[in-house]
């Protein structure tokens, strides 16, 4: 199976990955996203240390089970051959009510069909007021005309 942009990445196919990886996690279908990834992608999030696909879709069920509303936003931070360094926000709720906003570091490693065969992932969130998000299009993919990290001063 072929997923792409396929490395070496350029500029423009950097961030058209970007962008696709952001468009798939707001879809918040675990299944779905899981395909991104090679059948043992190796990941570490956050302390937590993920093998395999099947595992990789677990993980993501969980997460957005208690991540309610979840809105992301990606932006390439630089890319070389068949790697990619991202930087991240994004904001969701949890079942009390009470807003987050996270912010992190993700370094992408790409076989040659441009799946994901690991990822490094930094996070960091902390609580903000309703009034304090700035991540409020519909759930789903971010519109085109909504700004991005750097535009937002993130």
């Amino acid at each position: 199976m072929s997923r792409p942009p396929l490395p070496p990445f350029t500029d423009d196919t950097a961030a058209q990955k970007a962008r696709l990886a952001e468009d798939a996690w707001n879809s918040r279908d675990p299944a779905h996203v899981a395909l991104a990834y090679t059948p043992d992608s190796r990941w570490r999030n956050r302390a937590e240390f993920i093998t395999g696909r099947d595992a990789i879709e677990a993980f993501l069920a969980r997460k957005w089970a208690r991540e309610l509303d979840y809105r992301l936003i990606k932006e390439v931070w630089t890319h070389a051959g068949n790697r990619i360094a991202v930087r991240f926000a994004y904001e969701y709720r949890d079942d009390s009510g009470n807003w987050f906003r996270a912010y992190g570091n993700e370094n992408w490693q790409f076989d040659a069909d441009g799946l994901m065969e690991r990822r490094i992932a930094s996070i960091n969130e902390h609580p903000i007021t309703e009034t304090e998000r700035k991540f409020r299009w519909p759930l789903g993919r971010r519109p085109e005309d909504h700004p991005g990290l750097s535009e937002l001063d993130l």
